[in-house]
């Protein structure tokens, strides 16, 4: 028996990579705090939103080219996508530091990993970054600090 639990060849290369799964969550995560839906991303990179649906499960690979691309239209540096990983993965200490230094790490200051994730906070940070004058969205910030109990 092989030491990959039995699995055939053909089983294997159809099985999503950790690291594309993860890749590819990053992706959905960003597109999601945008307010942007997979059909407007497809259209931005000239793809069909059932290959950004790909992209975001891990099914599909995305290439350096791509990634590239998509940095580039969801405004992130292309390590926002590796932010995060697990040491498993080869994530690294940097890695997370480097993450918070842009403000995109998940799981820092006690968060949870799906903190991003919860419709709740996706919701927040859209209203957030629909108030327009700078002046009010700094004064909702400062209030929101001063209302989150200190360490």
């Amino acid at each position: 028996m092989a030491s990959d639990g039995g699995l055939d060849r053909a089983e294997r290369e159809h099985r999503a990579s950790p690291i594309d799964v993860h890749v590819g969550s990053r992706v959905r995560l960003r597109r999601t705090l945008l307010g942007m839906s997979q059909e407007k991303l497809g259209e931005a990179l000239g793809l069909t939103f059932q290959q950004i649906q790909k992209y975001e499960r891990g099914v599909n690979r995305i290439g350096a080219s791509r990634l590239f691309d998509l940095a580039r239209v969801l405004d992130v540096p292309i390590g926002f996508f590796f932010d995060d990983m697990s040491p498993e993965l080869g994530g690294n200490a940097a890695n997370r530091s480097r993450a918070a230094a842009f403000g995109f790490a998940e799981g820092q200051d006690g968060f949870e990993d799906d903190t991003l994730h919860r419709r709740e906070t996706l919701e927040l940070v859209r209203a957030y970054y629909r108030i327009t004058d700078p002046s009010v969205r700094k004064r909702v910030f400062d209030l929101i600090k001063t209302l989150s109990p200190t360490e």
